[in-house]
């Protein structure tokens, strides 16, 4: 049997060339959607609209124009395992939606990982023998059935605000955001009806990867070292049947393997549902799933065999399909074979249907079979609706020290978290908060803790100095976000302020913490450490009042300006400055050289960005759509070394950056230009579909492109 999500129905577009003399492709919603945001921000901008007004525009356009977001939200490849991405974030820390000849790329790729079963180490009810989690869902397999957790968005609890923010940059520049959606657990009860409940229930072929659980705050609740497994066998499920599960490339499958003389009439399913549950950690999903039995107080869910052959069950969040079975008898089989073994490439192919029972089981039909040899049986489930993510937790950055340690910094909303003994912050103050973890080499949690106050906070970027300190950037709306004595701005701005946090390397304290921003809604977004220990942020600001040192611009010269800083190993402020035009300026990232001057990329629409020395002196999409941005700043914050626009006549974005040491940087990002400036003989010439990532080597002194 395979299991995989059905890809939800794409939306419209078109192959879109924003060329100024070729006009634009009305039919494209991502180019149509930065054209109207982008008026929306120029009215905002001019006074005539409140933040509010922009946004209800912004939503209403949105849900009208395209019938949702002009963005991933996590849908599924078909016969993939469920979600290739996460929620599209319009800041770029996920996917914009491939098309059609990338997507068959990235299920290639994506079908090549292992799928891996685990046992029950302790980490899920007692009953359960093995199970298998994917992004999604979580399969439960016990003696006498299988519990499919399918993990789906609850409709009602996702505000407008939360959409809004997903859909638009211009929307998240312009609010607070919002919690998560709220997840909902479908659950699915598929019963071996009359099976051997003594039936040996195996792992087979080990594979090299453990899995480590950190529930909660108490190790002896943890779970480390966990094996995993290629698959799991139950043999003599019935008499003369056995029943294995696998993965085949990269899909869930389980098939029952009739031998010779055996019935397979035998086989009887009992299908249903459970109940729907708040999503949660995997053992509690597992007592939410109501292991054994499904739930009483709902009615049997509805079944029918529809003209296709398929069995067709209405559950919970969508509707679940049982494809109509395929059945087929190894041609060549000998003493030794394993009955895992078989492949339909070398067997016959039979007809095979569902028979629905008067109460409501499911049996196969198979006629005109060879009973001497061995029958495979093996119907496919494809089920819709659900939405990848397994958790309220998300890791928006990585960071490596000398020694191989690993830190990682991000989001989450569970309380509680896998916070260590003697760590900073183990209890959650509320909210969703920033979190900060650090493992070994060889995966050990080394420290965990929280990082924030009673209001939303994420941690955005991270970096490790020479001590293994580390540092960490983002946006705070907790007033009592915990900062240090002596930080250069000890108070909360009101409207959303960015911060920077210096932890000590064993994460039990603060070395520094300090709010970053004015009076306007302020965010940290990229975070960088030079030799000397001292730290370079980027963010955005909407904030007349930004605290300013040594500033080569001083003033914000539209309504968000991108800024940098700089701060000593000691967290006071060495320098810090605006950098934009009049329109919107997003810094995404930050790359420092040996000498300590910092290399910045982001985006930005106005045309009147401050360039210098420039390969590109002129932005070829502003000021209705964005041009990436690569920005040099001399050491100390001394001025401009080069500044270049970076694009073509479509949306461009730079998202990271990186120096070597002869000081070349390297950018990447996404662009919607089919004319974005590739090199000669670069790896790949022209975009792919709406958009491609692109990645370009800029000289040292800004003026040329190394590569394109």
């Amino acid at each position: 049997m395979t299991c995989g999500f059905n890809r939800l129905a794409p939306l419209k577009s078109g192959t879109s060339k924003r060329a100024r003399g070729e006009g634009m492709n009305v039919e494209d919603p991502y180019m149509k959607f930065e054209t109207f945001s982008a008026a929306c921000r120029r009215w905002f901008r001019a006074g005539i609209l409140s933040r509010s007004v922009v946004l209800g525009l912004l939503t209403m356009w949105t849900l009208q124009s395209t019938g949702g977001p002009p963005y991933n939200e996590g849908r599924a490849l078909r016969g993939s395992l469920p979600a290739l991405s996460k929620e599209q974030k319009p800041d770029g820390r996920a996917l914009i939606e491939p098309r059609p000849k990338v997507q068959a790329r990235l299920a290639e790729a994506y079908g090549r990982l292992p799928l891996s079963f685990e046992p029950n180490d302790g980490q899920a009810e007692r009953k359960v023998r093995f199970l298998s989690r994917g992004p999604g869902y979580t399969l439960f397999l016990t003696p006498s059935e299988a519990v499919f957790s399918l993990r789906s968005g609850e409709p009602g609890a996702r505000s407008q605000n939360d959409k809004s923010r997903q859909w638009s940059v211009v929307s998240r520049q312009l609010q607070k955001p919002t919690d998560h959606r709220q997840r909902t657990t479908d659950v699915l009860h598929m019963k071996l009806a009359g099976a051997n409940r003594a039936a040996r229930v195996t792992g087979l072929e080990e594979l090299p990867g453990k899995s480590n659980y950190f529930f909660g705050n108490d190790p002896k609740k943890w779970h480390t070292n966990v094996p995993t497994y290629a698959k799991v066998k139950y043999a003599g499920v019935y008499p003369g049947i056995d029943l294995v599960y696998y993965g085949n490339q990269g899909q869930l499958e389980y098939d029952f393997v009739v031998q010779p003389g055996a019935d397979p009439k035998a086989i009887t399913l009992a299908v249903g549902p459970g109940f729907s549950a708040a999503d949660s950690r995997l053992k509690a999903g597992a007592t939410a799933a109501g292991l054994g039995q499904p739930n009483q107080a709902q009615p049997a869910a509805p079944l029918r065999i529809d003209p296709s052959g398929d069995l067709v069950i209405q559950a919970g969040g969508g509707e679940v399909r049982f494809r109509r079975p395929t059945v087929y008898q190894p041609r060549h089989f000998g003493e030794g074979s394993s009955s895992s073994e078989f492949r339909i490439h070398d067997s016959k192919l039979l007809e095979g249907r569902y028979i629905l029972t008067a109460d409501k089981r499911i049996r196969f039909e198979i006629p005109g079979y060879d009973k001497s040899r061995p029958l495979v049986i093996d119907p496919t489930l494809s089920y819709s609706t659900y939405l990848g993510g397994a958790s309220f937790d998300d890791a928006y950055g990585i960071a490596l020290d000398a020694s191989g340690n690993a830190y990682v910094a991000g989001l989450t909303q569970s309380s509680p978290f896998p916070t260590t003994s003697g760590a900073f912050q183990t209890a959650s103050p509320g909210g969703s908060n920033a979190f900060v973890c650090k493992f070994s080499p060889a995966g050990s949690l080394l420290y965990s803790t929280y990082l924030g106050g009673t209001n939303t906070d994420q941690a955005l970027a991270i970096a490790v100095d020479s001590s293994g300190s580390a540092l960490v950037a983002g946006q705070t709306f907790s007033s009592n976000f915990p900062t240090t004595a002596g930080a250069f701005k000890a108070t909360y701005g009101g409207k959303g302020d960015g911060f920077v946090t210096k932890l000590s390397p064993d994460g039990s304290s603060l070395v520094y913490s300090t709010y970053v921003g004015g009076s306007g809604l302020d965010e940290a977004r990229g975070i960088a450490v030079d030799s000397g220990d001292n730290a370079y942020i980027t963010g955005e600001t909407f904030s007349t009042d930004f605290p300013l040192s040594s500033a080569f611009q001083t003033a914000n010269k539209g309504n968000e300006d991108g800024f940098v800083a700089a701060l000593s190993s000691s967290g006071s402020l060495v320098y810090s400055t605006y950098l934009g035009g009049s329109g919107f300026d997003q810094p995404n990232g930050i790359a420092i050289d040996s000498m300590g001057r910092a290399y910045v990329t982001g985006s930005t629409n106005s045309s009147d960005f401050p360039v210098a020395n420039a390969h590109q002196s002129a932005c070829k999409s502003c000021p209705s759509l964005n041009d990436a941005f690569v920005a040099e700043i001399g050491a100390g914050g001394s001025g401009l070394v080069y500044s270049t626009y970076l694009g073509g006549s479509g949306e461009d974005q730079g998202r990271g950056i990186a120096v070597d040491a002869q000081d070349n940087a390297y950018v990447t990002g996404v662009t919607f230009s089919a004319d974005f400036p590739a090199t000669s003989g670069a790896f790949q010439g022209i975009r792919l579909g709406s958009a491609s990532a692109f990645v370009t080597k800029i000289s040292a002194n800004g003026s040329a492109l190394g590569y394109s």
